[in-house]
């Protein structure tokens, strides 16, 4: 009895152990789920380069988009840089609307002369209202003008859910921006004008002798975060686009309606890690490298590289980026003349048993025709190889010499055949 009282016990003790284990191998499980439970109302990871959605919550309820209105402005602003319109080191005039704008300030003057480079980096540090008007009415020609302009580029860029009222940012019901909308903003603002990174990364900006610190605290705790812009409205909450770049990716986090300023940070980073830790971006094609040689018939040369007609990137899961294939198809030849930039093969990538993408193929430069006697020669040449390539292979030798061989023998046999026979003939008629 005491044996088995002492078996028992111990059984019961195994038994305790193990469930105790497996209750908290689960217990981990829920903790890390729990660690990336987001409070913000809307969110989105999103890769800029592939605009891929690694993460999406509510990404197309409505929202009011707040200071996040800035990004569109400062594209704008931007955009009209690169078309040469306007130059950083333009004095802009300060207006009395501009300087009446309520909201966050960058403190202008009425009928100040500020550099354009100021007022941009008092929207994007300061977040100031006032810079806003003052650089709608210096590119667009008004506000008006301005918010026109605003509502068109949304429109091109396929912002569908996107209606701006004015280039700040102060609330009104009919201006409106989902989360979905903002990042893809926010990843075409980054990738077509990437120098504005440097004033989304500033810390402070003080002007007219008034420091001011950026709203986006990640910046000083994650020296990878640089940018990108905050927003509030007390209809909508706290907003958030937070973007940084790790090991060659960028990622761009939004999350909209936090509670408090705290909640939106602590969200977006939680983002940003989450797709740093579990994403990668694979480059398998580059534009600017070739893939491949092609031979090429009746020209002054004997073959040409050939590239991809764009460069892609992939973002792939860490444990899949190894297990990415090229797989290039190119005929044997091609025969000029050949146009620059003629497509003359593909490649595609493939992961498994999908096909990523698939890319033309497409030669640099311009292949003349070689002159007549050349492509004559070339034409000789061509049928010599392949006879020479029938006579390489032991079967294609036997298959072609052996009823050549035989057709010369039965000729040999009919000839002695036929001399008999005259020979015979000679002999009888004497």
């Amino acid at each position: 009895m005491k044996k088995r009282g002492v078996s028992l016990f111990l059984t019961l003790i195994v038994f305790w152990a193990i469930t105790g284990l497996c209750c908290n191998v689960e217990g981990r499980t829920v903790e890390a789920d729990d660690e990336f439970r987001l409070q913000s109302k809307a969110a989105v990871l999103i890769e800029p380069i592939t605009e891929t959605m690694l993460l999406e919550r509510n990404a197309d309820e409505r929202f009011p988009p707040a200071s996040l209105t800035k990004i569109m402005t400062l594209y704008l602003t931007f955009e009209a840089l690169r078309k040469g319109t306007v130059r950083l080191n333009d004095y802009v005039w300060i207006s009395k609307r501009a300087w009446k704008t309520g909201g966050s300030k960058m403190f202008v003057e009425v009928g100040d002369r500020v550099l354009l480079e100021d007022l941009i980096k008092g929207i994007a540090v300061d977040s100031g209202n006032d810079a806003c008007v003052a650089v709608a009415e210096y590119v667009g020609g008004s506000v008006e003008a301005f918010v026109r302009m605003m509502n068109e580029k949304a429109k091109e860029l396929g912002l569908s859910n996107t209606h701006y009222v004015n280039p700040h940012g102060l609330d009104d019901l009919d201006q409106y921006t989902t989360a979905r909308d903002v990042a893809r903003l926010a990843s075409l603002y980054i990738t077509r004008f990437p120098e504005a990174l440097k004033y989304h990364s500033m810390t402070e900006f003080t002007y007219n002798g008034i420091r001011q610190y950026n709203r986006n605290r990640l910046l000083l705790r994650d020296p990878t975060v640089d940018g990108l812009k905050t927003g509030y409205v007390s209809r909508g909450g706290y907003h958030l686009v937070a973007t940084a770049k790790r090991d060659g990716i960028r990622l761009i986090a939004v999350v909209l309606g936090a509670k408090k300023p705290r909640i939106r940070e602590q969200d977006a980073y939680s983002l940003l890690t989450y797709g740093f830790r579990h994403y990668t971006l694979v480059r398998p094609l580059n534009s600017e490298r070739p893939v491949g040689v092609v031979k090429v018939w009746k020209a002054n040369i004997e073959s040409i590289e050939v590239f991809p007609e764009k460069s892609v990137s992939v973002v792939l899961g860490k444990e899949e980026a190894n297990n990415v294939v090229k797989k290039v198809n190119l005929p044997e030849e091609i025969t000029a003349p050949v146009k620059k930039g003629s497509r003359v093969g593909s490649v595609s990538i493939v992961l498994g048993n999908k096909v990523v993408a698939e890319v033309p193929l497409v030669v640099r430069s311009e292949i003349e025709l070689a002159p007549f006697y050349k492509r004559i020669l070339q034409s000789f040449a061509k049928r010599l190889r392949i006879f020479q390539i029938l006579l390489s292979n032991r079967g294609i030798r036997l298959a072609v010499v052996f009823p050549v061989v035989a057709l010369v023998v039965l000729w040999v046999v009919r000839k002695r055949r036929k001399r008999r026979r005259r020979n015979f003939t000679k002999i009888r008629y004497f």
